[in-house]
């Protein structure tokens, strides 16, 4: 009688590790069931949308569609689960004292989109938790204050006005349709060139650095559609998938690009120190302070670290600042008695427009107004998230436990029509002193708010101000009918199909 093929040598530890790794994905199920239950009971007093058994609202979210979150702030008061998946819930809230709770704790960013994000940016102040993260922002805090903020005016004013020359000569005395985003992406990016790395890079007139823009912008649209899928939250499935092959080349791009930079400027700064022979510098860039901030901290800020900021304000701030003015500008486009009165008062106050300086930033009243509602109307970041240390209880008495991601969807809480009343509707009157005081202070909040909020808002502001000043003062925009905008949520709001409008030069 021949011995079963059990009996044989070769074969029982084949058979042993059959059943070691079924029992295994056994407990594996088993955990997962118990986790989704637990979720379910977790969030039962919250109600969400219908959701799919499998795939959760990942559809829902993936398609990035805005107007169906304004239904669903509508339809559902303060918050509501959102499931990615069988197993993982984010839950989404947009209420201004369930903002004011959430964002009054320390919580960690949340494990999956930061996590998602440190291939980019390393770790940064986007990133970091705990006492890194404070020595980071006590350092880098320094970068932002008011006298260096003053100096970057002209910088900016120059880089505008370069964008403006371009305009001039694609429009002619003709109205004109011109995809604008484009322009001020690079513009934007001239920018920050000039005022974080002192580099003249002439990006808006010989296009060479085009590479790193369109790097910057697949890596988003990359690591925004890893977020919704819920398989590629795994990182030995998102390394051999084609989308992560394609965004460990823009990381390589991206990375590079800034740590030549880096390398340049201190090779110089070493020649000079070592030659006595010290340029003095219009103004300090952004790079000098993080310099200084190692030199004074060697211990304990690295290369790393250096390269770590660097990368998040360039590709933090030129998406942000991009995406802000050309919002605004389509606003204004299409609220033509606005931009005419925003145009009268700039006008009253710089004139010609030959120069344009931080004392006369601060006159711009209704110009701030029609700013401020446009970041309501399109946050630049439409959400942020953070992953619970410890229980939190809502003002309603509404409770979740620790380990849940929470997004505050900055996008729906200023479409609330809870707090704003007609929140689609274009009115600058909304942010006059006298309605500001009356509303709840964490109704409105593009930079965030709380101990994290945005470390970059003042210089937001100023470029914003510039920007949209100068713009005013030599053309009139109006929209595109055939073209209007859509919005494409990524980790930063997007144009899905750019922003058309028609330039007039004005005489």
């Amino acid at each position: 009688m021949e011995p079963s093929w059990l009996e044989m040598r070769w074969a029982r530890p084949l058979y042993l590790a059959f059943v070691f790794c079924l029992a295994l994905g056994l407990l594996q199920a088993i955990k997962l069931y118990l986790r989704r239950q637990r979720l379910l009971r977790d969030l039962c007093p919250f109600p969400a949308p219908p959701t799919h058994w499998f795939y959760g609202h990942q559809k829902l979210l993936q398609d990035g569609e805005m107007e169906k979150l304004e239904e669903l702030v509508g339809k559902y008061p303060c918050a509501f689960p959102c499931w990615v998946g069988p197993f993982q819930v984010f839950f989404y809230i947009y209420d201004p004292d369930y903002a004011k709770a959430f964002l009054s704790r320390t919580d960690p960013k949340s494990k999956y989109l930061y996590k998602f994000l440190i291939p980019c940016l390393g770790k940064g102040l986007v990133s970091l938790e705990g006492p890194k993260w404070f020595q980071h922002r006590h350092l880098l805090t320094p970068g932002f204050n008011f006298n260096i903020l003053k100096s970057y005016v002209e910088v900016m004013a120059h880089s505008v006005n370069t964008m403006l020359g371009k305009w001039e000569k694609i429009c002619g005395p003709q109205d004109t349709i011109v995809e604008v985003f484009e322009h001020i992406t690079l513009m934007t990016l001239d920018i920050l060139m000039k005022c974080v790395l002192s580099q003249e890079t002439n990006c808006q007139t010989s296009s060479t650095h085009d590479l790193y823009v369109k790097a910057t912008s697949e890596a988003s649209k990359i690591i925004f559609h890893r977020l919704y899928n819920f398989l590629h939250h795994l990182d030995i499935i998102f390394k051999f998938s084609p989308q992560g092959h394609r965004l460990q080349e823009m990381v390589k791009i991206l990375h590079q690009y800034t740590e030549k930079i880096i390398q340049d400027r201190k090779k110089l700064l070493k020649n000079e120190k070592k030659y006595g022979n010290t340029q003095k510098q219009k103004y300090q860039d952004f790079l000098d302070i993080i310099l200084s901030a190692q030199a004074e901290n060697d211990n304990n800020f690295s290369d790393t670290d250096l390269q770590s900021e660097v990368n998040t304000f360039m590709l933090a701030g030129q998406d942000t600042m991009a995406g802000g003015i050309s919002w605004l500008l389509y606003h204004l486009a299409l609220n033509p008695e606005h931009q005419e009165r925003c145009r009268e008062e700039i006008r009253g106050i710089l004139g010609d427009g030959s120069s344009i300086t931080w004392d006369q930033l601060g006159e711009m009243s209704y110009t701030t107004m029609c700013i401020k509602e446009s970041l309501r109307l399109a946050p630049p970041v439409p959400s942020i998230s953070r992953e619970l240390s410890k229980p939190i209880t809502f003002p309603d008495g509404r409770s979740l436990p620790a380990g849940i991601t929470v997004v505050l969807s900055i996008w729906g809480l200023h479409h609330n029509p809870a707090i704003w009343e007609n929140p689609k509707v274009f009115d600058p009157s909304r942010f006059s002193q006298e309605n500001s005081d009356q509303r709840h202070p964490h109704s409105f909040l593009p930079f965030s708010a709380g101990p994290r909020n945005c470390i970059g808002q003042q210089f937001a502001m100023i470029e914003l101000k510039v920007a949209i000043a100068l713009i005013l003062l030599r053309f009139k925009v109006s929209p595109d009918p055939t073209r209007p905008l859509v919005f494409l949520p990524q980790i930063v709001l997007k144009p899905k199909n750019g922003v058309y409008l028609h330039l007039k030069k004005l005489p």
